[in-house]
């Protein structure tokens, strides 16, 4: 018996020292992106301390390794706890606001709807606007996709379709602080706040496709104006609760997709949860497999068909935007009669 007993201590003490090195990446890269002095300093000690704390773990020393963890993780997780989000930060022009709605009989409120001009990324005209819409004349809702960065990853865009009015569009975005770049794995640790962002879709569409040179693609829901409707309301409470209460922005977990799945599964708790909607790039593939698109023909087909790129470009405020963008975009059946706005 003492080999195997030999042989479990030997595995006990791996998977020791295991956590112990994960934890001091994980802390090394939380004190060197969050640690408010000497970042990289306190980072590269952490994960040094932890390294040999390991190596004692795998000597067969235990007590003392692990008692100097266990104290450590408390200073780190009781710092880590007071990292907390905020409104009040110095933010970049096109976040500098965040979506605060609210419904009244059949009137929905939005304010802070971004409505800029976008000449390049650096050169625009700001301007923020208060828009009403008639709840009772919401016909539907459009996903836009924007890819950057392969098939796999692109940032989306929910925008509601009303008779009578331009779309209204949402877009989860990082709140980043006036000259702040985006790192995705700084989005792991708390150093981005997340923000709704309520917009013109001349502005949050249009930049995407004609400024950033990204490509666009969109895809009518199929969805009847009830459930389009629940969905805007849940937006609508979602995001005038992020405004009165910041919260964090996360690569994988509070993200533009993810937000979103949240939101429908609280309108429907069976939809399931797949791999595709961590990659974001993948969702046409998720949203048709379960009947969120049209199935008169192939989803190739819808792909194709999706990319506004080629009808995007016009004059900044270009009143026939949003219907020349969904020319020719397969949908539900009242999007077949022409009812665009």
């Amino acid at each position: 018996m003492r080999p195997i007993r030999r042989a479990g201590r030997v595995l006990v003490s791996i998977l020791l020292a295991a956590g112990v090195l994960l934890l001091g990446l994980w802390g090394a890269l939380a004190l060197g992106f969050r640690a408010p002095v000497a970042p990289t300093a306190l980072g590269a000690a952490w994960a040094a301390g932890c390294a040999g704390m390991a190596v004692a773990l795998l000597t067969g020393r235990r007590k003392f390794p692990l008692a100097a963890v266990a104290a450590g993780s408390v200073v780190l997780f009781g710092w880590w706890s007071t990292v907390t989000a905020r409104g009040d930060r110095d933010w970049a022009d096109d976040v500098a606001r965040v979506a605060v709605a609210r419904i009244e009989g059949t009137t929905l409120t939005v304010e802070n709807v971004r409505n800029f001009i976008w000449r390049s990324d650096t050169d625009y005209t700001i301007r923020w606007e208060t828009r009403r819409y008639d709840i009772s004349k919401l016909r539907g809702a459009d996903l836009f996709l924007s890819y950057w960065a392969g098939e796999s990853i692109a940032h989306a865009i929910i925008s509601f379709d009303f008779a009578g009015s331009d779309p209204l569009a949402f877009s989860i975005e990082i709140r980043k602080e006036r000259g702040e770049a985006y790192s995705s794995i700084a989005g792991f640790f708390r150093s981005y706040e997340v923000a709704f962002i309520a917009a013109d879709e001349r502005d949050v569409v249009k930049v995407r496709s004609t400024v950033r040179g990204e490509d666009v693609r969109l895809y009518r829901l199929d969805m009847q104006p009830e459930t389009a409707l629940k969905l805007l309301k849940t937006y609508v409470g979602v995001a005038d609760d992020v405004a009165k209460r910041p919260r964090w922005y996360n690569t994988v977990t509070t993200n533009c997709t993810t937000t979103i799945f949240r939101m429908a599964r609280a309108l429907d708790p069976g939809i399931p949860l797949d791999y595709r909607v961590l990659l974001s790039g993948l969702v046409p593939g998720y949203l048709y497999d379960h009947d969120f698109l049209v199935k008169d023909r192939p989803l190739e087909d819808l792909v194709k068909a999706s990319r506004i790129g080629p009808r995007a470009p016009g004059p900044n405020d270009d009143p026939g935007f949003s219907a020349r963008i969904r020319t020719g975009v397969p949908g539900p059946a009242w999007t077949k009669a022409g009812q665009s706005s």
